[in-house]
């Protein structure tokens, strides 16, 4: 017995790092896993059915259920046969984490189109998708007089809710998941659907190169660990999770922080229309007054 004990919990991209983590902390907690990940390298490139399988042998040689989907789920039809296949072979699904994502990092001035577009499509189209899936046949559930007590979590980023040099394809999509997170809570509490993401940060091979950047590399490689990411998400994926919803949570090793959204801060108001030429007087003494933006440590950057 486990506190997601016999739910259904489908999680893409979980192959490798993270999303890995997330399935086997599932599986341990008694879950029935739909494992997806098309098998492709860090940049989205390449397929292959090894990385979703192995995962799904390994929580089946552990004593749990689980199922692989090797599928590319920024594609329509590749997320409508994910949530497919989870109420095929378990009769159900309580659960979605949005996980999958590719990194193709390139300076605003150097960024080609295809380099834009192949990280939108997998961060966001890859959220949408499977999301609306899942969100459709809860709504027909719930119009059905059936209860419903489900789950998305999304996966943004420092990168998108902080911001981080040479990632504007990235952190476009990762802010756009944030501000998909807290619209879609909105849109799917009636049917009796929360949702959350999270921010993680971790070190994978999709954060290797930040590893020649930190001293201790095995407290580093404990502290920011995968595992200590999923606690947090399973959490989220349970039922005790039911009064928390439309929250981003910032998690690196043993700390878990709500993220706070955007904000008016100090604020002028003349009544009427503003020439542009009065503003010279007005901005500066508004920005001097706000606070200033975080960090991508989530702490704000003093002067």
């Amino acid at each position: 017995m486990g506190i997601c004990d016999g739910r259904v919990v489908v999680i893409t991209g979980a192959g490798n790092g993270i999303g890995r983590s997330h399935a086997l902390a599932f599986a341990a907690e008694g879950a029935k896993v739909v494992v997806n990940d098309l098998g492709g390298s860090r940049d989205g490139t390449g397929a292959s059915t090894g990385p979703a399988q192995a995962v799904v042998d390994e929580i089946v040689a552990a004593g749990g259920e689980a199922v692989a989907h090797a599928e590319d789920i920024s594609t329509w039809d590749g997320a409508a046969s994910l949530i497919q296949l989870a109420i095929d072979t378990f009769g159900r699904i309580d659960v979605l984490v949005n996980n999958a994502g590719i990194l193709r990092d390139r300076m605003l001035t150097n960024m080609s189109e295809a380099e834009w577009d192949a990280v939108i499509k997998v961060h966001l189209k890859g959220t949408f998708g499977p999301a609306h899936h899942a969100a459709a046949h809860w709504r027909n559930l719930a119009k059905a007089g059936e209860a419903v007590d489900a789950r998305i979590i999304n996966t943004s980023s420092p990168s998108g809710i902080f911001g981080n040099v040479g990632q504007t394809n990235y952190g476009a999509a990762k802010a756009g998941i944030a501000a998909f997170t807290v619209i879609a809570s909105q849109e799917l509490g009636r049917y009796g659907v929360t949702v959350n993401a999270i921010a993680p940060t971790a070190l994978t091979r999709m954060t290797e190169d930040l590893a020649g950047l930190i001293g201790d590399k095995s407290e580093a490689a404990e502290k920011l660990a995968p595992e200590n990411i999923s606690p947090l998400v399973v959490w989220l994926g349970s039922t005790a999770s039911a009064g928390v919803t439309g929250r981003v949570f910032s998690v690196a090793g043993g700390s878990i922080s709500v993220a706070e959204g955007w904000a008016n801060g100090p604020t002028v108001d003349k009544g009427s229309r503003w020439s542009p030429a009065e503003l010279s007087d007005v901005i500066p003494d508004l920005v001097a007054k706000a606070a200033p933006n975080a960090g991508m440590d989530g702490n704000r950057v003093q002067g």
